[in-house]
């Protein structure tokens, strides 16, 4: 049994939540089109018959605007260093800029085997993929792998050239757990991914979701989630007219969590304001948001 742990690093929105639940056959980790969806640390596992693999899905690494950018990518870098392998994520589809350019040389630094993975690969021509590929054969890269992570085009592919750097003889995670998330987190992490997909672009910025209460009993799961904003009028918005935005994410989310849970659940919200939360540490502390060294 080889096992090993990787890294999934890259700018935000390039795909990296996407290519991981795409791995595993399943959704551990929320997606959106919002640059900056991923928050916390998120272990994917992927099981088979002779190896293990252990994935990161680390924070977008961007500028950081507060203390919880910094907090982000500060996560996102030491998530880096002692891997047996990382996924350097770039979207084609939208142009390999400066800020990719930046992320292939931070991680070159680290003397770990670093795989290119081209991805979103079925919104362009074979001729600007090929013209990519030619590009990044002057870095330092051990393999370069195009993948598109939406339709599941050549990510078994992936598996295989990640399984060559695999180097533990041991087996880390029993074969039924696919991610180490809690479930109280993913919960909450279900709440924020139907908000993000649901209300204006200036309100995913400033929200975060924390689950106050989670109690799994024989026939029903009653949750309730704190929704946390940074201003009263993202608080109006969130709510909606008549409450009708709430409503609408409530039973979004809840439909998902009785799905996950396999049975009934009682789901209840409260849209609390914070101001300046991403900028006070003992709110980023109580929000699981920890400052890695």
């Amino acid at each position: 049994m080889k096992s090993g742990f990787v890294s999934i690093v890259g700018r935000p929105n390039v795909g990296k939540s996407t290519l991981l639940n795409t791995i595993l056959g399943r959704k551990v980790t929320i997606t959106s089109n919002v640059s900056g969806t991923t928050r916390n640390i998120i272990e994917g596992i992927y099981h088979a018959r002779d190896y293990q693999i252990i994935f990161v899905d680390t924070p977008g690494i961007s500028k950081p605007l507060n203390k919880l950018g910094k907090v982000l990518n500060k996560e996102a870098y030491a998530l880096t260093k002692d891997v047996d392998a990382i996924l350097l994520v770039v979207d084609i589809a939208s142009g390999i800029g400066s800020g990719d350019k930046f992320l292939m040389d931070a991680v070159s630094k680290n003397h770990i085997p670093v795989i290119l993975v081209i991805n979103k690969i079925d919104r362009v021509s074979k001729e600007t993929l090929i013209m990519a590929i030619n590009e990044f054969k002057d870095y330092n890269f051990a393999e370069i792998v195009p993948v598109s992570a939406k339709d599941n085009d050549n990510v078994a592919h992936l598996i295989t050239v990640i399984q060559k750097y695999l180097k533990d003889d041991v087996k880390y995670y029993d074969d039924n757990m696919i991610t180490s998330s809690s479930i109280p987190f993913m919960a909450s992490e279900i709440v924020r991914e139907k908000l993000l997909q649901n209300t204006m672009d200036e309100v995913p910025h400033s929200i975060t979701c924390h689950t106050i209460k989670l109690e799994n009993k024989k026939d029903i799961v009653n949750i309730s989630i704190d929704i946390i904003v940074d201003k009263p009028n993202i608080k109006k918005i969130i709510i909606g007219k008549d409450g009708d935005m709430l409503k609408k994410v409530g039973i979004l989310s809840r439909h998902e969590l009785e799905e996950m849970f396999h049975k009934k659940v009682y789901l209840e919200l409260y849209v609390k304001v914070i101001e300046n939360w991403k900028d006070k540490e003992k709110y980023l502390k109580e929000l699981g948001f920890f400052d890695y060294e």
